[in-house]
């Protein structure tokens, strides 16, 4: 199947400042560090790992809100033009995101229904009339009853907010859907209607999806495909089925063991990682998870592996799944 969002070696770098060297040379820190993954139409691909990994930086390269240090975004095979040009406008009506804090991402002056119909005036779409047509359609849509079209964000509850937001992303009916911790603000009850909601939407409207979270048990529900990201590099990626039950990374193996399971036997322990992750302003060499990792080797520290395929349809970076390297370690 023909990709619609394809990413090659995508680099994000920003420079910063050392404590205490005010006049010194600033340092680089490596908010993403090679990530490439591809997205076929209709589908989904689920981003995991933990919090400072590069997971919303690589949403917004994604989406050409950020401009990448080196590698490229291509979109239907044509890459995503630098931001705010025309070009990068008229694309971006295919590039919608929903955002963690649907609070936040809202204008607490206007009435919602006037928000979610704004991307249509934005783009110069319809008459007035049709315009509020259309947005009070899709609110229903998405499960808003008519009584709260004319309320204000802060008038509604969280879950109701989130379908706003959903609404006004769709309204423009994009082929790519960038959600960005869509629920991690939502309690238990309400994370599922929207999970539920986007998987209705995406099926209605062969909408691909992105979808970054920290929920291990909702990216393995919605994905047809698991990315995890160790400090800016994606560390595994494979099926969800087979990434989740038989996970190859020693940290993907530490992720999934958190996962609560009353299923779980008393033999299956959490695996405890050691420490924190390094700063991403002093990646330590070799492979970055070597400090943590509870079966490093020696060529670990000497040695960055590269991600590539070590089963059926999976794919990882890590010495332990690579003979050669096992070999010359020994």
């Amino acid at each position: 199947m023909t990709a619609l969002l394809e990413v090659n070696h995508l680099v994000r770098h920003y420079p910063v400042r050392q404590p205490g060297s005010l006049w010194g040379k600033p340092a680089t820190l490596r908010a993403v560090n090679d990530v490439s993954f591809h997205l076929p139409p209709g589908k989904t691909l689920g981003l995991v790992g933990e919090s400072g990994c590069g997971k919303s930086t690589t949403a917004r390269l994604v989406l050409g809100l950020l401009p990448p240090t080196s590698g490229e975004v291509l979109f239907e095979g044509s890459p995503v033009p630098a931001r705010n040009g025309a070009a990068w406008r008229a694309l971006r009506r295919r590039m919608q995101m929903v955002y963690q804090d649907p609070l936040g991402a809202l204008d607490r002056r206007l009435p919602v229904a006037t928000q979610v119909a704004e991307p249509l005036l934005v783009v110069g779409q319809g008459t007035a009339a049709e315009r509020k047509e259309q947005a009070r359609d899709l609110m229903s849509a998405v499960g808003l009853p008519q009584h709260l079209f004319e309320r204000y964000p802060h008038e509604l509850s969280g879950g109701q907010r989130q379908r706003v937001v959903l609404a006004r992303a769709l309204i423009l009916r994009p082929s790519l859907l960038v959600c960005d911790e869509p629920i991690s603000a939502l309690d238990v009850s309400i994370q599922a209607q929207v999970i539920n909601l986007l998987q209705d939407m995406q099926e209605q409207r062969h909408v691909a999806l992105l979808f970054i979270s920290h929920d291990l048990k909702v990216v393995r529900q919605v994905s047809d495909e698991v990315a995890v990201m160790y400090l800016g590099r994606i560390i595994e990626q494979g099926p969800p089925e087979e990434l989740f039950q038989r996970p190859l990374h020693p940290y993907t193996q530490a992720l999934v063991s958190a996962i609560p399971s009353p299923w779980r036997g008393k033999s299956e322990r959490r695996i405890m990682l050691e420490g924190d992750p390094p700063n991403p302003v002093n990646i330590p060499p070799g492979c970055a998870f070597h400090p943590r990792c509870p079966s490093a080797m020696p060529v670990c520290s000497q040695q960055r592996p590269e991600l590539a395929a070590v089963d059926s349809g999976r794919l990882a970076a890590c010495h332990l799944l690579t003979p050669t390297s096992t070999e010359t370690a020994c």
